[in-house]
């Protein structure tokens, strides 16, 4: 069976790992987590020689022992760095040894008696109350003992073309349980400073982790303490929010953490913190997360045109209820609005390996509206016609005509900014525009050559007189 070798190094420790090309994904994952001695719930990622995080999987590409790649578990048990090895030195004793003697009287004494005396089965019964509890103790992993919690193998497209809009009770449950075994971890210092800028990664990290990065945001900003808020009440909130985000290809709960994790870099890069009020920070960054709350993948225009639930809901425009937000907003004033929409469109400030994926599934998005809106007879949405737009296309137009004026305009509040919003848009700009060139000078050459061969194929030959002037004739 063909195989293929992964070189790693932990803590600067070389390792390597070997499994078959087809083994599966939690093998490997559990193959690099023993490498690391985690935990079960722990939260390990992997980097490559570039420093990018890269997917554990089978699909892992081979190096070399001069290209290693470098693990690291990057949010771990706090309590777990005083256990380990040491810890069978500190209690004297090694359970797979006791059991080993166990078995070993066991045997002796069934050679030299008729049946096991009772104390044998009150010794073996102590043995596995003991393994029972180290079970059930999270941070006593390493002993091997802990309960099996693998994940299914089944991982859901990107695209989310064939899952349903609601999530699944089950699909919730499994991440609520696995948010609530990671919540108590320590997430690294590396990460956390990783986490403030925006360049961070989203698309290596899994919804029970992104659920506690947005925990250490609502942490590090020190909203917990300033505004006495209890962690399983913020742990439920975040639940709550993750449930409520659909599965579609844009405004999902990725989504909403690529918008708040914008806004959290926002926040520490222009020093807010010593400008406004806590209470204004903690209502910025929770209208980050529940923006697009139970977005259904369809915007207002389809809404109102559909004639959809929701349209007919508020025709009448709740005038209080409305009244209420909009006083609400004029609290928040104009910089909190302006930082709220540069982050919910933040994504061409990214790095492109990270923003153009999201570019893809937002076309995926528009274009199945399109789809809708064509077979249900419905005026299509120009900017989301899959027959008239192109990548590049609807990129160009939207920077120029809508990023740059509004991040210029916060650049101008906070010129810090300029190297982290504008910089990065200008050089999207450059590649789309380069990338709309592209397409058309495609366009023409395949135009020109339609052009050169067909009058080869459709012209009829002409017909020649014969000598003396007459014609051929037709038989």
């Amino acid at each position: 069976m063909a195989t293929k070798i992964i070189y790693f190094t932990v803590n600067g420790r070389p390792e390597q790992a070997e499994f078959p090309i087809d083994c599966p994904a939690q093998d490997v994952k559990d193959l690099f987590r023993a490498a690391a001695e985690a935990g079960p719930h722990d939260i390990l990622k992997l980097y490559n020689t570039k420093g990018n995080i890269i997917n554990i999987s089978p699909q892992l590409a081979p190096n070399s022992p001069h290209s290693c790649y470098k693990l690291e578990v990057v949010a771990a048990d706090c309590n777990s760095e005083l256990l380990g090895s040491e810890l069978g030195v500190a209690l004297g004793f090694d359970l797979s040894s006791m059991e080993k003697r166990l078995q070993s009287l066991e045997k002796r004494i069934l050679a030299e008696a008729v049946e096991t005396p009772a104390i044998v089965y009150e010794m073996k019964r102590q043995v596995e109350s003991f393994r029972e509890k180290l079970e059930s103790v999270e941070h006593l992993s390493w002993l091997g003992l802990f309960k099996d919690m693998s994940e299914s193998t089944h991982k859901p497209s990107p695209f989310y073309h064939k899952r349903t809009l609601r999530k699944t009770r089950e699909e919730c449950e499994h991440v609520r349980e696995k948010f609530l075994q990671m919540s108590s971890l320590e997430v690294s210092e590396e990460v956390r400073q990783y986490l403030k800028t925006p360049t961070f990664d989203n698309w290596q990290w899994e919804d029970a982790e992104i659920m506690v990065l947005l925990q250490v945001m609502y942490t590090d900003l020190d909203f917990i303490s300033t505004f006495n808020i209890e962690l399983d009440v913020l742990q439920q909130f975040l639940y709550e929010v993750y449930r409520r985000y659909n599965n579609i290809p844009f405004h999902n709960f990725k989504h909403c953490f690529c918008v708040t994790q914008m806004m959290y870099g926002l926040i520490w890069l222009t020093d807010l913190r010593s400008k406004i009020d806590s209470i204004d920070l903690l209502i910025m960054l929770t209208s980050a997360v529940c923006h697009d709350l139970d977005h259904t993948g369809y915007n207002n225009a389809y809404q109102i045109n559909a004639r959809t639930e929701l349209a007919l809901r508020y025709n009448d425009i709740s005038p209080l209820e409305n009244h209420h937000c909009a006083v609400a907003f004029e609290i928040l004033e104009k910089l909190m609005m302006i930082m709220i929409k540069v982050s919910d469109i933040s994504n061409e400030a990214r790095p492109m390996d990270v923003a153009e994926p999201w570019l893809d599934c937002l076309l995926q998005e528009f274009f199945n509206q399109s789809d809708m809106e064509k077979l249900e007879g419905l005026p299509v949405t120009p900017f989301m016609d899959r027959d008239k737009v192109t990548k590049p296309s609807s990129q160009t137009g939207f920077i120029r005509f809508v990023l740059f004026p509004l991040f210029i305009e916060l650049a101008n509040l906070f010129p810090c900014l300029e190297q982290h919003i504008i910089d990065p848009v200008r050089k999207a700009l450059d590649y789309y525009t380069e990338m709309e060139k592209a397409l058309e000078r495609e366009k023409q050459n395949r135009t020109q050559s339609e052009k050169v061969v067909k009058p080869s194929t459709s012209k009829e030959p002409e017909a020649h007189s014969e000598p003396g002037g007459t014609k051929p004739v037709d038989l």
